[in-house]
Formats: structure tokens, sequence, C-alpha cells
């Protein structure tokens, strides 16, 4: 181990969180500081899914023909608030520029390291602690309307198998034997076996504090305002309540760090993604295992609060609050897929997911500030966060990580990097 440092990490979802947990055993003065409660954004509200299968990004090299359709359909799962195109359109023709063979390749071979080892991340960080109970062990079924439907769904079965990942595929009555809750309209299930999912985000990022807490870190519920540098590298933070010294900070706050990076004077293409969830709160029925419904793309997990029902994509800065059609489109579908579902009330949730215009997050130092970025995991941000962490306290620490950080250079939108 090298000389304990003084380690402000900043943000409390998954990343933040596994950050400060690997950084503090590793024997540094870690405090954790979020505005609001541990994972009260998008580590609360998403699919709580362990997502070691999603190494295919968004911008595959259909994704012209594909969104412009989506865009024309309103029961399609994308959404745009067309006010706020003007702000969005560099990082949107970045985006689009992504979506080529050669690029879509390099972005799977960067997302496989970071997801494929997802539930092995999530143990070691929880084992032994208040926090494991929530990490459980679990098959994933894709739900496709046919078999058609799931055939013209190649090019992303193609890179799961490549790395080992064989559905088995079941059709017609024995979908409904095999997942007795779905209903006849889906006529198609391809079953992932050895994944898994937590079975409550929230109560999960609550006890990942406390497991800091235990372990001899500290939580602070501040809103940071500005990072103090000395000579090029960082001395401190100001805070709502007063300044707080270090020698390093992780800098982990999801969609809110855009600001932050800005004040560090290096730019970063970021934006949010808003993301949506119904959560059927004692629902009559449960699935098996979580699933994903290929028609909607949205993702059903079991949780031990109810039935979450999450995913979409609206693509509208963060100003705005939840629109109506995204919630629509997915109680749509859920009544079609689960046409006998009944819940004492469902909850509505939008978060934002902080998305970069190559897929992939920034995880490294940022120049030689001695402040260390770990956000913009995009739809992968509590599957990878762990391992995110971890990555981070060995940079911190000076060891060598065994994958290539290169595609996750936190500089790599900025000039000076080019």
């Amino acid at each position: 181990m090298t000389t304990p440092r003084k380690i402000i990490v900043i943000g409390a979802g998954i990343c933040g969180l596994s950050s400060a947990i690997w950084l503090r055993r590793a024997g540094h003065d870690v405090t954790l500081v979020d505005r609001d409660g541990p994972g009260a954004g998008a580590s609360y509200g998403n699919a709580g899914l362990l997502a070691q299968w999603a190494m295919v990004p968004v911008n595959t090299p259909d994704l012209l023909v594909t969104g412009l359709k989506y865009l024309v359909n309103p029961n399609s799962p994308l959404f745009m608030q067309w006010g706020y195109l003007p702000r969005l359109a560099p990082w949107l023709g970045r985006f689009v520029g992504n979506a080529n063979p050669r690029d879509c390749r390099r972005m799977i071979d960067a997302l496989i390291p970071m997801v494929t080892d997802s539930v092995d991340q999530h143990i070691a960080l929880t084992r032994g602690t208040r926090a494991a109970k929530w990490v459980i062990s679990s098959d994933f079924g894709y739900a496709y309307p046919s078999r058609k439907a799931f055939d013209a769904d190649a090019f992303a079965w193609d890179i799961k198998r490549d790395v080992g990942m064989i559905p088995t595929l079941h059709e017609g009555p024995q979908v409904q034997e095999v997942e007795p809750m779905l209903g006849p309209s889906v006529g198609c299930l391809a079953v992932l076996k050895g994944h898994g999912h937590i079975a409550d985000p929230g109560a999960y990022m609550a006890d990942l504090a406390e497991v800091l807490r235990d372990e001899g870190g500290q939580y602070l519920q501040r809103e940071i305002k500005d990072i103090t540098l000395t000579d090029g590298r960082i001395t401190g933070v100001e805070t709502d309540q007063g300044p707080m010294a270090c020698d390093h900070a992780v800098l982990a706050a999801g969609i809110w760090s855009k600001p932050l990076m800005r004040k560090l004077g290096i730019k970063v293409h970021l934006e949010a993604e808003r993301g949506y969830h119904l959560h059927f709160v004692n629902p009559s029925q449960m699935p098996r295992h979580p699933l994903m419904i290929s028609a909607g793309k949205f993702a059903v997990n079991p949780m031990a609060t109810g039935l979450r029902c999450a995913g979409t994509v609206e693509l509208g800065g963060i100003e705005k609050g939840p629109s109506a059609a995204p919630l629509k489109l997915i109680r749509s579908h859920v009544n079609k897929v689960f046409p006998d579902l009944r819940a004492d009330h469902v909850e509505e949730w939008m978060g934002f997911r902080p998305s970069t215009p190559d897929s992939l997050p920034l995880v490294g130092e940022l120049g030689g500030t001695g402040v260390f970025a770990a956000f913009g995991h995009q739809h992968v941000g509590l599957t990878a966060g762990p391992k995110t962490g971890r990555i981070i306290a060995g940079l911190i620490d000076g060891q060598r990580p065994n994958i290539d950080l290169g595609p996750y250079d936190a500089n790599r939108f900025h000039p000076s990097a080019r």
C-alpha cells in the first residue's frame, strides 16, 4: 500500500460508493460527499440488472436508420424533446458519428471487460457485509414476439456468443411453461444462464454507505460548489458548508459531474439520457427471473419491493420534469406482455443516465490534477460501478490495472488530448 492519503469522493451513486469502499480498504482516509442521500439518482431508479450481456452500445451501425424510424413512431422507445435539440446537436453529431462498424467494434471491445464480470465484482465488493443480501444470482430472459424478431436481433446475439453467452431458446407454448407470467404476445424467449440482479437498488446503496462507515470511512451530505487547485493540483473542495482539504478527489457524480469538469477547465461531451421506470407495488404476479421485453426495449426485474419495469430513452436535458409519453409506452407494453398483472399502486420515476458520444465511461485521472473521473457509464452504471471503483482505487495507489484503460481515457474529449 502507498502512503495513506486524504481522499474526497464526490457522488454517492454506485461508482462513488464503490470507489470510496475500495479506497478505504486500501487504507486511505476517505470521505464520501453527496448533496442528497446515497443512490438518490440513477443508481436508485435503474432496472437493477447486473447486465453482463450489455456489451453492445446503442450507437450500432444501423443507428441512423433505426433512430429515424423510432422518432417518427410514437410507439417506439426513443423520445426527443425537440426544443432541446440545438443544445444537444454537438453531442448527437458525435454520437451518430460513432455509429459505424469500426467504432462500434471499438466500443464493444471496451465494454466487454467492463461489464462481463459484474456479478463477481458486486460479490467482491459486498462479501461479508450487510449489503451482500441484495446481490442475487439469476438467469436472464429476452422476450420476443416471435422467432423472426429474435433472428432480426442477430448482430447483438453474435457478439454475445463471441464471449460465450449462448441462449436457450423457447418457442410457442414452451414460453409460458418457462415463464408463466408472460402472455401470448411473447412467442420466443431466449434465456441466458448465470447472471444476476439487485433486489432493491435504493436499499443496496444505503447499505453500501453503511458499509463504508462500518469500515472507517465517512459520509457527508453536502453540495460541492467548486474544486480548489494549487499549482494545477487539487488541494481541497468548496462545499455549501465550507471548505474541505484533500490530497485527491474522485468525481463520480454522474451527469452532475459535467459542471465540475468545467470548473477544472476540462471539456467533456456528456449528455443525459432520461430514463423512466414503473414500479408495481404488491404485484399479483412476479416473473421467475429478470427479463428484457424486446418490443418496448425495457427491462423487468422482480425486486424485494415489487416489480420494476424500466427503460426507454428520452433525449432532452435535465431541466424539465418527466414526460408522459415514455411512461405511457412502458405501461402499454406491460399490459400486453403481462395481461393478468395487477398491483396495489404503481410508482413512476424519471432519472438521468450520463452518456458520452462513444458510449464509454470516463475512468482515470483528469490531466495531472489529482482528480479522478468515474462517471459516464450510460446504461451500465450499476453493472460496471464496482469494477470502476476498484480500478480508481488501484490507480490512486499507483497500481497497474489488468485492462487497457485507453478507451475510457478521462481526457479524451479535451482539445489538448487530440
